[in-house]
């Protein structure tokens, strides 16, 4: 099996899927957006196909989304495009390091997500600043935890679950 064509499918779907999520997601008013339903298949990408396609899967899907669909505006799409990129180059590179897989999935993605929210901070900070408008600490900490806790702890349950079974099942990629 040749894997860039087994990574470049698992990307197009990672793609695929980052793009779709939130159509879904939007279907629960309450807490949808906060579900992070890009977030998903981009760190999902990092894991299994490894941190280059990781970090083109996550810096393309909210700016295609973006582009085709109007949603996230473009001034929300670039600082998430960073952000989801530092996913991606994050989760790829530690869970390929860090030989106990188990400990490897959990520190990944813990490290992946604090990495990506300050990453995202920052470009939030240069984008408004460029707009001559403040992104003050409160806001920082809104948009990064407080507005994402339902996407945090779903993130934590459920991506683990997904690498471990695709692990046991020799389909990630990550090398």
């Amino acid at each position: 099996m040749n894997k860039i064509i087994v990574k470049l499918t698992y990307s197009a779907l990672c793609l695929a899927l980052g793009l779709a999520l939130p159509f879904l997601t939007g279907q629960i008013p309450e807490i949808g957006s906060m579900l992070c339903p890009m977030h998903f298949p981009v760190i999902l990408c990092g894991f299994l196909c490894g941190f280059p396609w990781g970090m083109a899967v996550g810096f393309v899907t909210p700016l295609l989304r973006s582009v085709i669909f109007g949603m996230p505006p473009m001034m929300a799409a670039i600082p998430m495009a960073f952000e989801l990129l530092t996913y991606g180059l994050i989760a790829g590179i530690l869970y390929q390091l860090i030989s106990n897989k188990v400990l490897g999935t959990y520190l990944s993605l813990i490290s992946a997500m604090i990495g990506g929210r300050i990453v995202w901070g920052a470009a939030q900070l240069v984008i408004t600043g460029l707009n001559g408008t403040s992104f003050p600490f409160s806001a920082f900490i809104a948009g990064a935890v407080l507005n994402a806790i339902p996407g945090i702890i779903a993130q934590i349950v459920l991506i683990p679950l997904i690498v471990f079974a695709l692990e046991r099942a020799n389909l990630v990629f990550n090398d």
